[in-house]
């Protein structure tokens, strides 16, 4: 049986933008079977080994959470600088962009109603903004 193709291989793996865990599940067991065959791997093989990675660091950057000992302005600061957000993006949330700057200088109170918003908003708890 002949080798694969990079397409062929592409064509099989259908890599994409990450969004869900099982996804990053199947492309991280993909990644580590290719790891694992080692100087077996095709150079095709080896192509698609170095474009898996990229996904996966993708989409821990845009759901990578913050280290737990920082202050809810620390936490939403973090957010939108890992998710390719922009405080514009939270203009919404909080009404003006005064508010926004206050809110991740931690100036202002984050709340309740703020928090699930942007809870849902970066895919996170809202417990991280009280």
């Amino acid at each position: 049986m002949p080798a694969a193709t990079y397409e062929d291989l592409l064509v099989e793996v259908a890599p994409q933008a990450i969004e869900t865990d099982k996804q990053y599940r199947e492309i991280g067991n993909r990644f580590g079977d290719l790891v694992g065959k080692a100087r077996a791997r095709t150079i095709e093989e080896t192509k698609l080994m170095r474009l898996l990675p990229i996904l996966v660091d993708d989409y821990d950057r845009r759901h990578a959470l913050p280290p737990d000992n920082g202050t809810p302005a620390d936490r939403l600061r973090f957010l939108v600088n890992h998710s390719g957000k922009s405080p514009a993006d939270l203009i919404a949330i909080f009404g003006q962009r005064s508010h926004v700057n206050e809110a991740m200088n931690g100036k202002r109170k984050i709340s309740l109603d703020h928090a699930r918003k942007l809870g849902k908003l970066f895919n996170v708890k809202p417990g991280l903004f009280i």
